[in-house]
């Protein structure tokens, strides 16, 4: 049972963690404007481990 409780715990932080990380992105894009697209990261991390591989893009407006 301890470690039923320990692990739900973590998970339930795990989800915090995430949930603060989300929200403060958010802000950050309320007070900038800039970002990603879901296209321009999926191509980036499709790429990580093969020939010409890149750093990660720009973000822009």
């Amino acid at each position: 049972m301890q470690e039923a409780i320990r692990e739900y715990v973590e998970r339930e932080e795990a989800r915090e963690s995430f949930k603060q990380e989300a929200l403060r992105s958010w802000q950050a894009f309320r007070n900038d404007g800039l970002h990603l697209t879901g296209e321009e990261v999926d191509d980036w991390l499709s790429a990580w481990g093969k020939p010409g591989e890149t750093d990660m893009p720009k973000c822009h407006d």
